[in-house]
């Protein structure tokens, strides 16, 4: 089978890089275009590169060495950049940024859900046993994989940290800085727009935000051995509104979000 000479390329760069700048590459990756792009548009550096149809922006930002890239809307999606980037690029941890459905009731459009977990909403199976599981099954060693995955513990200390001194805009709503809290993040292929589901996710996962990507890339990222932490800025409350509010507010949202991931790249 005859490779493809980008991807060849970009594996024998980025060996290059690490081995003549002695730094580790962190992957930042978000699924719409503005939670990038912000990203993007702030690298030092910047590098652009195209691995079997996946760009990838490579840079430096907030003095660490960084692979940005969009994943698209939804699990597979994630999934697949995840791999393709984890493959190529080897990072030595991922940070997933962007924006959500706010679940948890005491907190608006334009709040931080800083994920210490992240779970699927819309996945389930029946074990050997007949016992009904939401686990997933790592394909790598046949072991259940955990209903949560975790964050990383580092990597979720030094969000916390850089919470306190990210410069973040204020909510339109309030006029106020963001709340910035740690919590449970669910993921599932559906936009969720349904006071119903709201109170479902919020009862079954005791989820604080849901959206469409990260537990997907922090299953990749579990099955290979790679740190990661998803970080979600509220644009809805994924009620019946949710579609407008998400017009209204993802701006402002994607760029907290994108100010506390810069803010944690200083601390790395």
């Amino acid at each position: 089978m005859r490779l493809n000479r980008t991807f060849l390329f970009a594996v024998v760069f980025l060996c290059f890089v690490r081995v003549a700048t002695g730094q580790s590459v962190t992957a930042i990756l978000g699924a719409f275009d503005e939670e990038v792009r912000i990203l993007q548009a702030s690298l030092k550096d910047k590098k652009e590169e195209t691995v079997n149809g996946v760009r990838f922006a490579i840079g430096t930002l907030n003095g660490r060495r960084v692979v940005v890239a969009e994943t698209g809307v939804g699990k597979v999606n994630a999934a697949m950049t995840m791999a393709l980037l984890l493959h190529v690029y080897k990072p030595a941890q991922v940070l997933f940024t962007g924006i959500a459905g706010g679940l948890n009731p005491d907190l608006q459009p334009g709040d931080i859900v800083i994920a210490s977990r992240v779970a699927h909403h819309d996945f389930g199976t029946v074990l050997h046993n007949m016992q009904p599981s939401r686990q997933t099954r790592n394909p790598i060693d046949r072991e259940l994989n955990p209903e949560y995955f975790p964050a990383d513990s580092v990597l979720l200390l030094r969000a916390q940290q850089a919470a306190r001194t990210a410069r973040f805009d204020k909510l339109t709503l309030t006029n106020q800085l963001p709340q910035v809290v740690v919590g449970t993040v669910v993921t599932g292929d559906v936009f969720v727009s349904s006071s119903e589901k709201v109170k479902q996710l919020r009862r079954d996962f005791g989820a604080d935000a849901t959206e469409m990507e990260g537990a997907a890339v922090a299953q990749v990222c579990w099955q290979l051995k790679t740190p990661c932490i998803v970080i979600r800025s509220l644009s809805d409350r994924a009620d019946e509104n949710a579609r407008g509010d998400m017009m209204t507010f993802y701006k402002t949202a994607a760029k907290n979000s994108a100010a506390l991931v810069t803010e944690i790249l200083g601390r790395l």
